[in-house]
C-alpha cells in the first residue's frame, strides 16, 4: 500500500506543478501531466482537493481547475 500512496503523491506533485502555470481543464491537465491512468489521476486530484489546494469552476461542459489561494476557498469547503 505504501507504494500506491507514493505514486499518488508523485502524481499530485505533477498536477500541482502544472497548475502553477495557470488554470486548466481536467482533460488538458491529464494530457499535460501524462497521467494516463484515470484512477491514479483522480486519486491525485482528490489528494490535492482534500489538502485544500484546488478550486473547480464550471466552464461550459468542462470543469476548470486552479490552485487555491489562502482566501479563495477550495473544493472541499
Amino acid at each position: 500500500m505504501h507504494g500506491q500512496c507514493q505514486r499518488i503523491g508523485e502524481a499530485a506533485g505533477k498536477i500541482y506543478q502544472a497548475l502553477e502555470n495557470g488554470s486548466k481543464t481536467l482533460e488538458a491537465l491529464a494530457k499535460e501531466t501524462h497521467l494516463n491512468d484515470a484512477a491514479l489521476f483522480n486519486q491525485a486530484i482528490g489528494w490535492l482537493c482534500r489538502e485544500d489546494k484546488l478550486r473547480f469552476e464550471k466552464k461550459g461542459t468542462s470543469s476548470e481547475v486552479t490552485l487555491t489561494t489562502s482566501s479563495a476557498g477550495s473544493c472541499c469547503k
